[in-house]
């Protein structure tokens, strides 16, 4: 795993317990991945000039791209990437720069810019273009490019958002032990 692992000046990625990161993806940075965080294949975390933190049993899926927007004079914070805890980001989703709370799944192919911020609970349709700056409220769902809200999510999805989340932990979990039987 460490060559998967890449610093920049004088940051270097931070992992909690248990985490996953595959062989084939990137994570160059201020980046910082909490427990049993899991990271699949062909996915690039660039936290180059500005941090990213990813939460607790969240998991980033095939072939996604998370980046961040650099402090400036116009904005002196910048953009960072934060998601929160028992997130699940579908395949190919482009997270830039944006704030995702908690018990959220962002569908596959969805492109969150800027200054999004997605409270806890809420479901981002596959393909969804979220404009930069836009506030996605708990407890719906989101679809279209570009995003809004189509209906309150129900009992049983909201209860789905950790079911995602537990499944990708267990599933970490069978490739880590996995990767233990190999090593020598």
């Amino acid at each position: 795993m460490p060559s998967v692992l890449r610093a920049f000046k004088q940051w270097f990625p931070q992992l909690g317990e248990r985490v996953m990161v595959d062989a084939s993806s990137v994570v160059v940075g201020d980046v910082s991945l909490a427990d049993d965080v899991s990271i699949w294949p062909l996915v690039a975390i660039r936290g180059d000039v500005n941090k990213v933190v990813i939460g607790k049993r969240s998991n980033i899926q095939d072939g996604s791209v998370l980046h961040v927007t650099h402090k400036s004079s116009s904005n002196p914070e910048g953009h960072p990437l934060i998601i929160g805890e028992d997130v699940t980001v579908g395949h190919k989703a482009m997270l830039h720069g944006c704030t995702i709370g908690n018990r959220v799944l962002i569908g596959m192919g969805s492109i969150l810019l800027d200054g999004v911020i997605v409270e806890d609970d809420v479901m981002v349709g596959a393909g969804s273009l979220v404009a930069p700056g836009k506030r996605l409220e708990s407890g719906y769902l989101y679809l279209g490019s570009p995003a809004k809200p189509v209906r309150p999510l129900t009992e049983k999805e909201i209860a789905g958002l950790l079911y995602s989340s537990s499944n990708y932990v267990g599933w970490k979990d069978d490739y880590l032990a996995k990767e233990s039987q190999t090593q020598p």
